[in-house]
Parts: structure tokens; C-alpha cells; sequence
């Protein structure tokens, strides 16, 4: 792995805990040599993570497209800034960019951008890593979901077991190390002729 694709909140929450999480995990990128790709805000646990990251001598790649510029501020200190030119832009240039997906804590864009990486693991489009930081419980009750979803037969083993789940950055990138994906076929691919 050389990137980690980080979503996190354009708010930092109500917990330092939060906060806290974000300038560990962009330590640890950086200790690890592992180069961060984020959505390109200086706000909210985005510049938090992307500040830690750059303070710690890594890189940090922000992706944001031009209509948010100015609404998150985009970090002008970064390694790299992509602007692009919609939220599908951005999403697909953060995939192209990384080797494995994590999700601190933050609000609807957070969690709709992780659940779409997720289903394209899901898919067989990729088969990087997909983690969920659960600071001070933040995802706990989401994990529960996903074994209820596993349980009432909407989800197999297999794809519930593509999320990984930890509270502290090394345990969760040591997963991400290990980490090989299901046997999932790609489902946009051609069938075989026979």
C-alpha cells in the first residue's frame, strides 16, 4: 500500500476524542509511510487529518471539486490539491488515488462515500481494504446494522467480512497490511463464452 483514502467529517464533532483520532490516524499514515488522500478541506476533521499527516513529514493529496472550494476551504498547503469538477469527480479520483479506504467519524458525505467504496468492493471493482475508525463507539451501532443485515440474509459472510473495524490508527492499518479480499468476480466484467 502506498495511500490511504480518508472520509472524515467538514466538522470536528462534538468530542475531542474525534479530533484526537484524526491527528493520530494522520501520524500514523505518516510513520508508516503511507501517503494520505483526502477531500482537500481545511476544516473539520479534514484539516485536521491532512495537518497531522504533513506536520508528521507525510504527504497529503486533496481532491475537492471547484463548487466547494471556498464552502470547505480548500487546504492550500497540501502536497498535491486535485480540483475537479463534480462530487463524482472527486469520489472517483480519491478511488483511483488509494490503496485502502477508512472512515473516521463525520456525517452523511462520510458515510455515503464509504458505503459506496464498500459496495464496489461488494462489486469486485476493487479489492483494496475498507475500515471503519470507531472512535468512542461512533460506528458501533452501524457494525451492529451490518450484522443484522448479515443475519436477516441481505449481506453474506464473505461481504460482511470486507469491513474492518477498530478503535486506534495502527490496529486497523495492521488489518489493512494483512487484508485479502473475498473471491469476488467483478460483475461489470464481460461472462465468459462457452
Amino acid at each position: 500500500m502506498d495511500r490511504i483514502c480518508v472520509y472524515c467529517g467538514s466538522s470536528s464533532g462534538a468530542r475531542s476524542a474525534y479530533q484526537e483520532a484524526a491527528v493520530s490516524l494522520g501520524r500514523t499514515l505518516a510513520e508508516r509511510d503511507l501517503g494520505l488522500v483526502y477531500g482537500g478541506g481545511d476544516v473539520g476533521l479534514m484539516g485536521t487529518v491532512a495537518d497531522a499527516t504533513l506536520e508528521a513529514g507525510g504527504e497529503a493529496h486533496g481532491v475537492i471539486p471547484d463548487g466547494l472550494r471556498e464552502r470547505e476551504i480548500a487546504h492550500e498547503g497540501l502536497t498535491e490539491l486535485d480540483v475537479v469538477g463534480s462530487m463524482h469527480d472527486r469520489k472517483r479520483r480519491m478511488v483511483d488515488l488509494a490503496d485502502g479506504f477508512v472512515a473516521l467519524p463525520g456525517g452523511y458525505g462520510t458515510l455515503e462515500e464509504f458505503m459506496e467504496v464498500l459496495t464496489w468492493t461488494q462489486l469486485g471493482l476493487h479489492a483494496n481494504p475498507c475500515g471503519l475508525l470507531d472512535v468512542a463507539d461512533y460506528y458501533a451501532e452501524l457494525a451492529t446494522f451490518f450484522d443484522h443485515q448479515r443475519e436477516e440474509g441481505f449481506v453474506s459472510a464473505d461481504h460482511r467480512s470486507i469491513v474492518l473495524i477498530e478503535d486506534e490508527p495502527d490496529e486497523l492499518l495492521d488489518r489493512f497490511a494483512d487484508y485479502e479480499a473475498p473471491p469476488l468476480k467483478n460483475v461489470l466484467d464481460s461472462p465468459d463464452e462457452t
